[in-house]
């Protein structure tokens, strides 16, 4: 059976930048050939660099420029006015939802179709079929499965069905309804003043021996290190995953859209395109989930 190629996503933006900044970013993008692009904030409900109407109208111009446009949703809800603004996002009926937490696959089940995130936990087939029946038209690999563990719910996976896997950017590991940048300047929660403006690509902890460990980006926290599969092209399409996403970052993101849409138009560029990655990483590639292994390391080429 002939495999097709990969459809190219871009992730929604986890980090705070300003109005005229995300503006901009998306006007490059634009003019990438990336597929699907996500719009929304999907950390933290305090930032309003956009409100419903103007992610709305970013969504339109996108998709005049050809993109199909998918609306994600917060991840952690805590306050009623959050839910409140997620049904809001789920009853609009012009694009696709990104569902990031139950509460929005409540809201949308049985009524539209629905993309579940990374966040959503699927870790096998019997979840895959239960959400195909509330109407999941396409699921985001959680970041800590392996390939092997891909693999067998690839081969269960329900008619209609599509898969999309994070092949670049920091791996989201976690939640928390403390603010982390906040505490790390002795703020409050509720008074943070908006410090993860400072930090486009969150703030980097390192550990006592001074080793890049994690990023700290308001309530949630990433991995310092880049996931990074472009090694793993061919696999992935043998696998018959549908959408390969990357996570935006504050810089070189319409290059490494690049780099991806040629390594998958010639495989044989693909070595090449693994090493022009290596600059855009700030501390370097991981894979090490993809693998079966811990998250943070990266597996020998040829392993």
């Amino acid at each position: 059976m002939p495999t097709k190629t990969p459809r190219l996503s871009l992730g929604p933006v986890p980090y705070y930048w300003p109005r005229e900044e995300l503006l901009d970013f998306y006007a490059r993008i634009a003019e990438t050939p990336v597929d699907i692009v996500y719009l929304g904030e999907t950390v933290c409900s305090k930032r309003r660099s956009l409100n419903h109407a103007g992610w709305l109208e970013l969504a339109a111009r996108l998709q005049d420029a050809g993109k199909e446009v998918v609306l994600s949703t917060l991840t952690l809800l805590e306050a009623g006015s959050e839910l409140g603004k997620l049904r809001r996002l789920c009853e609009q009926a012009d694009y696709l939802v990104e569902a990031n937490d139950m509460a929005a696959v409540q809201l949308l089940s049985g009524k539209r179709p629905f993309v579940t995130g990374p966040a959503v936990n699927i870790y096998n087939a019997r979840s895959l079929a239960v959400l195909a029946e509330l109407g999941l038209q396409r699921w985001v690999l959680p970041v800590e499965l392996s390939r092997t563990a891909l693999a067998g719910m690839q081969a269960r996976r329900p008619a209609g069905v599509q898969t999309e896997v994070l092949v670049f950017g920091r791996l989201p590991l976690a939640w928390s309804a403390r603010c982390f940048t906040a505490r790390a300047h002795d703020l409050p929660k509720d008074d943070c003043r908006f410090r993860c403006l400072d930090y486009p690509d969150g703030l980097l902890l390192s550990t006592r021996e001074d080793e890049t460990f994690l990023v700290l980006n308001g309530i949630q926290t990433q991995s310092a290190r880049t996931l990074n599969l472009i090694d793993e092209l061919e696999d992935l399409v043998r696998l018959g995953v549908d959408v390969l996403r990357i996570s935006p970052q504050s810089r070189h993101t319409a290059a490494i859209i690049e780099t991806f849409h040629t390594a998958l138009q010639d495989p044989a560029a693909a070595a090449r395109a693994a090493a022009k990655l290596g600059a855009y990483m700030p501390c370097g590639p991981c894979d090490g989930y993809w693998h079966g292994d811990a998250g943070m390391t990266l597996q020998p080429r040829g392993g």
